[in-house]
């Protein structure tokens, strides 16, 4: 989609200017104060590029973690240890060299995203990996952790987009 596409390219860019190291600690701790997030045990993150935000400190918690990795055109659900290597994928995203578990034990899923809107339909890098995971994850929550400044009235969407149940952002509260 044409539109989906010059989105991508303004928000890249847009996050540029983003002080991503306060923005993320204050998203960050609108996310331990956030109930599903401290009665959530199994928390798949994701590890930050260069321009996302970073919740790497949330690893500090009192959880079980879990990072995605790209298998074809699937994301595979790999648990987190403070000795876990990570290499770097075709798409230059580190990704977890630990053997993959059932998307089954995951509470709560944290999904990255350029924008989203207000209806918790996201804006992603287009490959379409979170929009057929989601819905395998029956029982766990999805949030997408984002500057307010990129939570937009409306974003376009087809009919495989997916969802999320919240947006923390570094505002005062979550939406949705």
């Amino acid at each position: 989609m044409q539109e989906k596409s010059h989105l991508r390219t303004k928000f890249k860019d847009l996050r540029k200017s983003v002080d991503l190291c306060r923005v993320s600690a204050e998203i960050c701790e609108n996310i331990r104060n956030f109930p599903p997030y401290r009665q959530s045990k199994n928390v798949m993150l994701f590890y930050p590029t260069k321009f996302e935000i970073n919740l790497l400190s949330l690893l500090e918690d009192s959880k079980n973690f879990y990072f995605p990795r790209v298998n074809g055109v699937e994301l595979q659900v790999c648990p987190y240890s403070r000795d876990l290597e990570f290499k770097k994928s075709s798409y230059n995203i580190n990704e977890p060299c630990s053997k993959p578990v059932s998307a089954d034990v995951l509470d709560l899923v944290i999904v990255p995203a350029l924008a989203v809107d207000k209806n918790g339909y996201r804006l992603g890098y287009g490959g379409g990996f979170y929009d057929r995971f989601l819905p395998k994850c029956l029982s766990a929550i999805s949030l997408v952790p984002i500057c307010e400044d990129f939570v937009l009235n409306e974003l376009p969407r087809e009919e495989f987009d997916c969802k999320v149940d919240y947006i923390i952002t570094n505002g005062k509260k979550a939406h949705i």
